[in-house]
């Protein structure tokens, strides 16, 4: 298990891995999936608990996404300028 951990951690500190943005991705793509079972099968509680988690992993998609990868670019920019 740690080496699983620790895999992950070179992943997400490695310049080439976004382990961070591709989690809540991995989570909306689900909801989404879960979404269109319970409208297909007219589950409203499934319907709208998956809704709620599409949106919430979308928006933690997005800011996971500004976090992770232009936070990077303008702090390197910013030493760039000093």
């Amino acid at each position: 298990m740690t080496r699983l951990i620790a895999a992950v951690q070179r992943a997400n500190n490695d310049e080439r891995g976004h382990v961070e943005v591709g989690v809540p991705a991995l989570v909306a793509g689900i909801a989404a999936i879960v979404l269109a079972i319970g409208a297909a099968a007219d589950s409203d509680v499934v319907t709208i608990i998956s809704g709620v988690v599409l949106g919430v992993a979308l928006l933690g998609a997005s800011i996971a996404r500004h976090r992770q990868i232009d936070y990077d670019v303008w702090r390197r920019l910013d030493k760039l300028e000093k």
